[in-house]
């Protein structure tokens, strides 16, 4: 008997997305996720730019994860002019990604994601019988939310981030008001982690080849270097010797591989898997106490994952304020000058790629931006084609909640991946 199911718009995830699925027996005839939502031309309209602008106009692809790409796109534009930022200007770097990482991974566990594991249509139908729960949720979103807003100028699209550092810098009183609600939130987002560790998983480890950023010492937001465990370790200006972006005809989004292999994984479980010994030991132990121990390769548990990483991003924002002392200026100074750049950073889903070349005069003339869903996209679908054999049984509302539920766990950002292609036209 042949079945098909057909989802036209998938359900909270952030953009527009589909997925077929047919079956013709007990066997998988022809499985896609696409990503149809229209191109938007950033690389393009990036052309033509003054450098500086990069931060502010890359904001604009990701209303969730704004902070990303700013930060990888002035490690680029630091990159190619051979700018220097350290110190307490790259500690609130760190700090304001904490915050990035903590609104994002909360929304995805409390709003998107959990409701899977509960049954409930949506956050909204969830909060009905578990407010106390929703409403810790939106409170630990909002403390990330304020770390944005302090560093950022705004929480949404923030414009206080430059190539160089920041406009303005916090002052000690500033950053020392969070105390209270950071103390609070670390405790909260321990008790989030052994709350989605009771939930019931699927058994349905996968063999990713797992790639990220790394740092010698630190947990990695950002890092001149990638890495899998597979044996890749490269400077980012090596990307494009190792990494590829195709065209696949169904999706507006670009399918990244790796040239050797093919499909690789990127996010909080990579992160997780790669970088577990840079974990304080307290944040190991409860890895190990929910199950995961030192890696995790069932993309259904990436939410534990994600709880942990929002309980480190809470630590290391009292750690950074603990230490802060405001810099004798806001910025270091960039001169323009013709020269390519690569920068890399740790979106909350994943490494996110930028590269640009950039004239005398300090004008962009190229761009290439390689988002975490466009990285993605291969391992999701290939973990679709693993899943649906052996449960076929299944009636296809099941079907299609479990596979929309894998297909959530990665929490695509699908505006971010959509991407304009090159267009040759032969006439005759």
């Amino acid at each position: 008997m042949k079945r098909t199911i057909n989802v036209d718009y998938l359900a909270r995830v952030e953009g527009e997305g589909a997925m077929y699925l047919e079956i013709e027996g007990d066997q998988v005839k022809d499985l896609q996720f696409s990503i149809f939502e229209p191109p938007r031309f950033f690389e393009a309209f990036m052309r033509g730019r003054h450098f500086t602008e990069a931060p502010d106009l890359t904001a604009r692809i990701c209303g969730i994860c704004p902070i990303a790409y700013q930060m990888s796109s002035v490690a680029a534009m630091e990159n190619a002019v051979g700018a220097t930022v350290d110190g307490q200007l790259q500690e609130l770097r760190r700090l304001i990604y904490c915050g990035e990482w903590i609104e994002s991974h909360v929304l995805h566990v409390y709003m998107l994601h959990s409701p899977d594991f509960l049954g409930y249509q949506s956050a909204i139908h969830m909060a009905a019988d578990y407010p106390e729960i929703v409403e810790r949720g939106l409170r630990m979103k909002k403390i990330g939310n304020g770390i944005v807003t302090l560093l950022g100028g705004r929480e949404i699209h923030p414009i206080n981030v430059k190539v160089g550092g920041f406009y303005r810098t916090p002052t000690n009183a500033e950053v020392d008001a969070m105390i209270p609600d950071l103390e609070w939130a670390y405790e909260a987002a321990i008790e989030t982690a052994r709350w989605v560790g009771r939930f019931d998983f699927p058994e349905f480890d996968r063999p990713y080849e797992f790639v990220s950023t790394a740092h010698p010492t630190d947990y990695p937001f950002m890092g001149d270097r990638v890495v899998s465990d597979r044996g890749i370790d490269i400077p980012v200006h090596e990307w494009n010797d190792v990494f590829e972006e195709l065209h696949v005809e169904r999706s507006n989004a670009l399918h990244a591989r790796i040239k050797a292999r093919g499909a690789y994984h990127v996010g909080p479980m990579a992160r997780y898997s790669l970088n577990f010994d840079k974990l304080p030991d307290d944040l190991q132990a409860l890895g190990a106490e929910l199950g995961i121990a030192n890696e995790c390769r069932n993309p259904y548990k990436s939410i534990i994952v994600r709880s942990i990483e929002v309980a480190l991003a809470y630590l290391l924002a009292l750690e950074i304020i603990d230490r802060y002392e405001p810099p004798t200026s806001p910025a270091v100074p960039i001169e323009a000058m013709a020269a390519e750049g690569h920068g890399v950073s740790e979106a909350p889903r994943g490494l996110l790629y930028h590269r640009y070349v950039v004239d005398a005069e300090g004008m962009i003339t190229d761009a290439q931006i390689t988002p975490p869903t466009s990285q993605n996209q291969l391992s999701i679908e290939e973990d679709l084609m693993a899943y649906v054999p052996g449960r076929t049984h299944l009636d296809d509302e099941t079907l299609q909640w479990q596979l929309e539920q894998a297909i959530r766990a990665y929490d695509p950002c699908i505006s971010c991946a959509t991407h304009f292609l090159d267009l040759t036209v032969k006439r005759s």
